[in-house]
Formats: C-alpha cells, sequence, structure tokens
C-alpha cells in the first residue's frame, strides 16, 4: 500500500511538472505566433509588450505549478528536514522570481494598488 502510494504521489509531482513546462512552452508559442505576424505589419513597441506580457504571465503560471508540483514531491512522501529545507529553498528562490516578473509586468509592487485606468487614455487596455 505504501508503495502505490508514493507511486501515485511521484506520478502526480511528474504530472505537475509537465504541465508547469507546458503552460510556460504554450504561452510563448500563443505570444509569439501573433507577435510575428503584428511585427511584419508595424508596430514594434506594441508588440514587444504584447509579446512580454503574455510570456511573462504563462512563465508566472508556470512557476505556480512547478512549485505546488515540488511541495506534493517533497511533503506528501517522507518530509524530512533536509527535503524541507532543499523545498524551502527551491519555493524561495521561485516566488522571488514570480515577485520580480510580476513588478517587471505590472511596474508597480503586488501589494500597491493599480492606478486607475482612464477611458480612451494611453495604455488603457492590457
Amino acid at each position: 500500500m505504501h508503495l502505490q502510494l508514493d507511486q501515485l504521489v511521484d506520478t502526480v509531482g511528474t504530472l505537475l511538472d509537465l504541465a508547469g513546462v507546458a503552460v510556460i512552452a504554450v504561452g510563448v508559442l500563443l505570444g509569439a505566433a501573433p507577435a510575428l505576424l503584428a511585427a511584419r505589419r508595424g508596430g514594434q513597441r506594441e508588440t514587444y509588450d504584447r509579446l512580454r506580457r503574455t510570456i511573462g504571465r504563462s512563465t508566472l503560471l508556470g512557476l505556480e505549478i512547478l512549485v505546488a508540483a515540488d511541495i506534493v514531491e517533497t511533503v506528501a512522501v517522507l518530509p524530512t528536514l533536509p527535503r524541507i529545507a532543499l523545498l524551502a529553498a527551491v519555493v524561495a528562490v521561485r516566488t522571488l522570481l514570480s515577485l520580480s516578473l510580476q513588478v517587471e509586468l505590472d511596474g508597480r509592487w503586488p501589494w500597491r494598488p493599480a492606478p486607475p485606468v482612464v477611458p480612451g487614455a494611453a495604455g488603457a487596455t492590457r
């Protein structure tokens, strides 16, 4: 029974790892295809900004899924102190990366309120 649980947890962790990588890869592809078409028509700055936002958001979501996979793989099987310490380090690095991506994408700290959107103003559509 214990072996079956270990195999199940390992399988779930692997599937979550694959899902996290797939979300990032699909985000890059879905962002790149329209960006390439739009770049041919001009407006490179808008195209670049849109591509960056798409890739950044898919990377953020992929990182969240990868953190979930790490938690499942580490805590559900045998939560020893070294494994938990390694999980804490991995989660800390990924959280800092997510935070820096969020700041880069939104131009503000996540706990700061978003500036009000004025209809018709430049940059009003995100």
